[in-house]
């Protein structure tokens, strides 16, 4: 008979660490108990009702991560802001169809079972579930020795949503002469992140050592569901964007209509500290519209008529402004003038 042990837990895979932690995510879950509301976690699947009010719904689904954030968070040793991150990434694309998110799931690979280091991670994204009115319905959280280096993992989630046929936001609601809304960012949101990192080696700057540094890159992704979805229902807006990696050009240009085109006057733009401090450290403005949001996280199309209406919405902080507007043309995106790095 042969005598030797092999077991998961020696080859690296911890099959208790993972029911710990299956059982405290349970414990946190924003999925409220309820006679219209079933608690699948730890199961094969979650179970949840599509609202009853909504007419004609349809099914709207996105996924994303956080990148390379996460190296700046393992090096900071803080993960309390990149689970809100995670949430954000999908929840932000939902509402530019016009969704309202429903569930969340998330995906966690990681070389070995750290329960302190996930369990701050999972808290982040409950918050961001109740920033979004969504529930974390489930998830799966793979130990892979062999596959990451000690310490390394990675995130990844999946939200769902529904809209009503008639409040899909498509770019046929989008007319000559709509104005193009700015909603500041929060900082960096979760992009751009190896560029970041890139220039800190390339300059030998130690981000432990640097204070504006430490709390600016780890600043979490505004969540913009709230007012979005506010306006929506209101029916104040004809369009959105969320500008995530390739900045304004390359995330406004995705909801324009053929033969009409944003034209954006930069100049307007209203930049922040992470940014002017990017641009002054040598990249230059070129390569920053294309990687980073330089300060608009987000984009309303919306009806000359109707944007006094918009700002009531919005906290002081995040108050939208006007950077451009909707013309006939073909390139679909316009870029005039230069932001202001000073």
């Amino acid at each position: 008979m042969n005598k030797k042990k092999f077991t998961y837990k020696k080859s690296g895979v911890n099959i208790r660490a993972a029911d710990n932690f299956v059982n405290f995510i349970s414990s946190v879950s924003s999925k409220k108990k309820g006679k219209k509301k079933f608690s699948n976690i730890g199961g094969f699947g979650s179970i949840s009702d599509i609202p009853n009010h909504i007419k004609s719904p349809k099914i709207v689904a996105c996924t994303d991560g956080v990148g390379t954030k996460i190296e700046i968070a393992n090096t900071l040793n803080k993960y309390d802001t990149i689970g809100i991150d995670l949430v954000a990434m999908s929840v932000n694309d939902l509402i530019v169809q016009g969704a309202k998110p429903l569930l969340f799931l998330d995906y966690i690979s990681i070389n070995k079972i750290n329960l302190m280091k996930l369990k701050t991670i999972i808290k982040g994204i409950v918050k961001g579930c109740k920033q979004s009115m969504c529930d974390l319905v489930g998830g799966e959280t793979a130990e892979m020795p062999g596959t990451y280096e000690k310490g390394k993992f990675d995130i990844a989630g999946f939200a769902v949503g529904v809209v009503s046929k008639n409040k899909i936001l498509n770019k046929d609601k989008i007319k000559k002469n709509d104005l193009i809304l700015a909603i500041p960012s929060s900082g960096l949101h979760s992009n751009g992140f190896s560029l970041v990192r890139y220039l800190l080696n390339q300059k030998k700057i130690n981000i432990k050592k640097n204070k504006f540094l430490k709390t600016e890159l780890l600043k979490p992704t505004k969540i913009y569901v709230k007012e979005v979805l506010n306006l929506i229902d209101k029916n104040l807006i004809n369009g959105c964007a969320n500008i995530t990696g390739g900045g304004l050009p390359d995330n406004i240009k995705r909801v324009i209509p053929d033969n009409l085109v944003a034209e954006i006057t930069l100049g307007k733009v209203r930049t922040l500290k992470i940014f002017k401090w990017l641009y002054k450290n040598g990249i230059s403005d070129k390569e920053m519209l294309k990687t980073f949001n330089c300060g608009v996280g987000f984009c309303l199309i919306v009806s000359p008529k109707k944007h006094d209406k918009i700002k009531r919405f919005f906290t002081k902080e995040f108050q939208p402004y006007i950077i451009g507007k909707i013309s006939k043309g073909k390139n679909k995106v316009k870029l005039n003038g230069s932001i202001n790095w000073i």
